[in-house]
């Protein structure tokens, strides 16, 4: 394994003007840390996009090599707990924000940041889950907690066709949950189906100003949205319902009222992936490997090499990418 690799670098000049290019590096560019990783597998997220694309306050420090999750193998360890070989997943802590990420070759992280790839699935697939996947079964745990099953009534999912919105449409129709998908994308109707939803509603009755509250509609959501879309959903839920929030695709404003929550007993409950606790993590990671169908997991997902991560990012935010973009960090896919 050699000690250069290629790495996407954004920098800013004083004049604040952004530039990304892929540059060629050695270990000794990378930030501090007890552990070494030749990655294997990137993904490209939202959070990625706003940050390559400049159209987000994403990245707090300059230079910054993006990317909030990445797989593969440890190279070099100064901590015990983990190991040269060993198989390792990266998502959340900061990292492709203010310390460098996860689209490049390698990368030099805290050992407590990164979580033992589970048996079963190899870090293509682990980056095909990735972040999305992850926060998807986070919120799926959260429903549970909540004392959601799948025969207390359906659930809605917002941003169905993005990559958390696919993911957890596949989760809870594997775990035989009624699922209604929320899509802006009609023509995506057909692999939302094949994903397990058993109904396709259109994003434009949720963007709208809606009633305080609305007709009970679902035991529970899972939003990627914000805004009147979440307002929306919060409005519509059945008595006891439960909504998780873990984006904010259609704003951070929440132009909602009280109703829902003293009148039906509804919960709001946001879902933290970027810090969330690291049993947590573990927990949530062997409960993705034992879930997801690697062949529908294959069919939402798109591998581009490093090269055209630049380009792949603005169709991204302009919403013309379907379920998950991964990433190979070597030259070829």
């Amino acid at each position: 394994m050699t000690s250069q690799f290629q790495a996407l670098l954004i920098e800013k000049n004083e004049a604040g003007e952004q530039r990304v290019d892929i540059r060629q590096m050695g270990e000794d560019a990378l930030p501090d840390g007890d552990v070494t990783v030749q990655i294997e597998w990137s993904s490209l997220n939202y959070k990625d996009a706003l940050a390559i694309t400049g159209r987000g306050p994403i990245v707090r420090q300059f230079p910054m090599v993006p990317g909030i999750d990445f797989a593969g193998t440890v190279v070099r360890s100064t901590d015990p707990a983990v190991s040269p070989g060993d198989k390792v997943v990266l998502n959340g802590w900061g990292v492709g924000e203010k310390h460098w990420g996860g689209l490049a070759g390698r990368a030099r992280v805290r050992a407590d940041w990164l979580v033992p790839l589970p048996d079963g699935l190899s870090t293509r697939q682990a980056m095909a889950i990735g972040t999305a996947g992850y926060t998807a079964m986070l919120c799926v745990m959260a429903l549970e907690h909540g004392g959601i099953q799948p025969n207390t009534g359906p659930i809605a999912v917002s941003g169905a066709s993005g990559g958390v919105g696919s993911i957890a449409v596949m989760l809870l129709s594997r775990l035989s949950y009624t699922v209604e998908a929320i899509t802006g994308r009609s023509e995506e109707s057909a692999y939302l189906t094949a994903l397990g939803a058993a109904s396709i509603l259109p994003r434009d009755e949720f963007t709208q100003p809606g009633k305080p509250l609305a007709r009970a509609r679902w035991a529970g959501a899972v939003d990627v949205a914000g805004g009147r879309v979440l307002a929306n959903l919060c409005a519509g839920m059945s008595p006891g319902g439960v909504v998780t929030a873990c984006g904010l695709a259609a704003g951070m404003d929440f132009p909602a009222t009280v109703a829902p929550f003293i009148l039906r007993g509804v919960s709001l409950i946001g879902i933290d992936s970027v810090y969330c606790q690291r049993e947590r993590r573990i927990i949530a990671w062997n409960r993705l490997a034992e879930l997801l169908d690697p062949h529908l997991l294959d069919t939402m997902t798109t591998a581009i090499p490093l090269a055209d991560v630049s380009a792949v990012a603005g169709d991204l935010m302009d919403g013309r990418i379907r379920g998950r973009v991964i990433v190979n960090t070597g030259t070829e896919v």
